[in-house]
């Protein structure tokens, strides 16, 4: 038996229970795995409160990243041993000591990227990835916008564009948010509680616009987001961390100025091994090289997950947060 966090009933941070649980051993192209980081993430939180059904129902364990050891594998697994450091993403089950998970799920961590670096940067670095590389092709002409830029994914991204050598503005909700964007790749910061944000992307770019906006917000910036885009610009929503959008309207996209707007989800980017290992390995390369820095701002023990889910949606937490078993 392994302790894990289990949710019986969907709802608040309370509903997260410390249990014990049974893991079993590894069937064929499965691996057990025991954890030494879990990723924390805003999607745990959809999951804990219902907003996104949990595959199996319930109860189920939640967390969707995480970083260990291999301890044993099942039949048919070649591509990672016993003693393997490995990660992982898009894998629900991570609030747990140890796990049984499919093989092909997992990448080896290289050596130099610690197991706290690689089980916080999976999900959001990853999603940062498809975003700059695959959503949007930015380059050094991009003029883009991203909320929630002290955020895990925006810290990333900033780090990113900035050495695609895009012109990058990003939005925070505290002078403290701001200096941490300001050193983590933004060049423009705007403080949404002190400033309109549409005003002022307007005239950082002389009313042209910008070519991309990249919105984990949701409602709180829908339909602002639209108007910071240039005409035939590209609205990405990939997240609603203020609540969902209930009323959008396609037939604004005309008048705004035919522009075009997508959902994506990091697990249609990483679906098939091959993607996979290209993203991932895209990932591990600018960490590797200092390119971007990931910065583990907080840590808790997974124990006290209701915690840190009350602090992460208190938006009392900035950059990678890590649960430690």
């Amino acid at each position: 038996m392994v302790q894990a966090i289990r949710v019986n009933q969907t709802g608040g941070p309370e509903v997260l229970s410390w249990e014990q649980v049974e893991i079993g051993e590894p069937g064929p192209g499965e691996v057990r795995i025991r954890h030494t980081a879990i990723g924390l993430n805003f999607i745990d939180t959809y999951f804990r409160s219902g907003l996104y059904p949990a595959p199996e129902g319930l109860p189920f364990t939640p967390g969707n990243e995480g970083a260990g050891v291999v301890l044993t594998v099942g039949e048919g697994v070649t591509h990672v041993k016993p003693g393997d450091r490995v990660a992982y993403v898009g894998a629900l089950g991570a609030y747990a000591q140890e796990r049984i998970i499919a093989g092909d799920r997992l990448v080896v961590v290289p050596d130099g990227i610690d197991d706290k670096t690689a089980a916080g940067m999976m999900l959001k670095g990853m999603t940062a990835r498809y975003l700059l590389r695959q959503t949007y092709n930015v380059t050094s002409e991009t003029t883009l916008l991203f909320h929630a830029a002290a955020g895990g994914v925006g810290l990333i991204a900033g780090q990113w564009a900035k050495h695609l050598g895009a012109t990058v503005i990003g939005t925070v909700g505290s002078a403290e948010k701001a200096e941490l964007a300001k050193a983590n790749g933004y060049e423009h910061v705007i403080n949404y509680r002190e400033e309109n944000f549409v005003e002022r992307v307007k005239e950082i770019t002389d009313g042209k616009g910008c070519d991309v906006v990249y919105d984990s917000v949701g409602k709180d910036t829908y339909p602002g987001s639209l108007d910071c885009l240039r005409p035939r610009g590209l609205w990405v929503s990939f997240g609603q961390s203020s609540g969902p959008i209930t009323d959008f309207n396609l037939a604004l996209l005309g008048p705004k100025g035919s522009l075009f707007a997508t959902r994506p989800t990091l697990f249609n980017h990483i679906a098939s091994r091959e993607d996979l290992e290209q993203t991932a390995g895209d990932l591990f390369d600018v960490v590797s090289r200092g390119i971007v820095k990931i910065g583990v701002n907080q840590e808790y023990r997974l124990a006290d997950a209701a915690q840190a889910h009350k602090d992460l949606e208190g938006r009392k937490t900035t950059g990678t947060t890590v649960l430690i078993p």
